[in-house]
């Protein structure tokens, strides 16, 4: 058996030997006060914190900070759910069909705790509250968004007062609703 120095873990292959205190990842209340900040000050008003190590990790975790206002526009994940609870502040999370209509909605951090999207469910989260941060679980490795991964039903990248109507529906969106445009 190799030597080992106290408070380090043993591998049968080769693999990193981390400290106990190391291995664990911890998000305090300091580095939450501090990603909302720089939300606060980013252009797109959200900042994310990584728990996962590299991009092509099968589980992807992470705190995302994000402020009033950021738009999240109306997507799925065709080959994952997505694990939703929040840290601090709300959220409101809201499941559609093909059309846009309202089929779930969630308050997470008032009413809702966690909530799970299923695989290639349209959905999209409005921030309420300054300062408020998600945390997100989902399979990986990550994959950036292609343009059908995006509802055909909502504003356009560059159509910022389609995306301002659309957030402000958000906020009273009801199930059964559906967004009819601006």
């Amino acid at each position: 058996m190799p030597d080992r120095l106290p408070g380090m873990l043993l591998c049968a292959r080769p693999c990193l030997r981390l400290t106990m205190e190391s291995h664990m990842k911890k998000l305090d209340v300091a580095r939450l006060a501090s990603l909302a900040d720089e939300a606060a000050h980013s252009p797109r008003l959200r900042m994310n914190h990584n728990l996962h190590q590299e991009l092509a990790d099968p589980i992807q975790r992470l705190a995302i900070a994000m402020e009033p206002g950021t738009y999240i526009h109306p997507h799925r994940h065709l080959q994952t759910w997505e694990l939703l609870t929040s840290l601090q502040g709300r959220f409101v999370v809201l499941n559609f069909d093909d059309e846009g209509t309202v089929i779930a909605r969630a308050v997470l951090g008032e009413e809702t705790s966690v909530l799970e999207t299923p695989i290639a469910s349209w959905h999209a989260v409005l921030s309420l509250d300054p300062g408020a941060v998600i945390f997100e679980v989902k399979h990986g490795p990550y994959a950036p968004f292609r343009e059908e991964d995006f509802a055909p039903w909502s504003p356009a990248v560059d159509d910022i007062a389609g995306q301002q109507a659309l957030m402000a529906w958000y906020r009273h969106a009801e199930v059964g609703q559906r967004w009819l445009g601006r």
